[in-house]
């Protein structure tokens, strides 16, 4: 299956922060930000994470979940969440299979060595389940706010 704007969003279901399992088709009837992060604790990732929870009302005020998802474990989850009062729900992909459902598990490179991992992705999907947007190779600064704005224009 492949991911295309437009269609519907392919359904998974992954353990959270609570190892509850949690399945993208549970959220039907709200709007999804999917967002998709190489590893927690880490300065751009905690920069994002902290980013979508001070907007964390407005997205809620436009009928929209945040969901994120990276390969880290449950635990590693847990302390991050704790560590900075993030009001949303975090996935463990250890086995990178969602990720990969979604295209975003790329061959990197960093300082001359190559390695698998995740390319920063935000994909909004509608009420419906259908992707209305994605953003791939996402940089931090104001990824956010451009969220909420395209939420707030197209899908309120």
């Amino acid at each position: 299956m492949t991911i295309e704007v437009g269609k519907q969003a392919p359904d998974f279901t992954l353990l959270n922060q609570n190892e509850e399992k949690v399945s993208l088709s549970q959220f039907k009837g709200k709007n999804i930000i999917l967002y998709f992060y190489p590893k927690d604790m880490t300065p751009g990732c905690t920069t994002q994470a902290c980013d979508f929870r001070d907007n964390f009302k407005q997205f809620s005020d436009s009928d929209t979940v945040i969901i994120g998802v990276s390969p880290d474990p449950v635990e590693r989850h847990q302390k991050f969440i704790a560590k900075h009062d993030l009001p949303f729900t975090l996935l463990a992909d250890e086995d990178h299979e969602v990720a990969e459902l979604y295209g975003v598990w790329k061959l990197k490179k960093m300082f001359g060595r190559e390695y698998y991992g995740i390319e920063r992705s935000t994909f909004i999907i509608d009420k419906e389940g259908i992707l209305q947007k994605e953003y791939r190779k996402v940089r931090v600064k104001n990824h956010v706010e451009e969220s909420l704005q395209y939420v707030k224009e197209h899908l309120s």
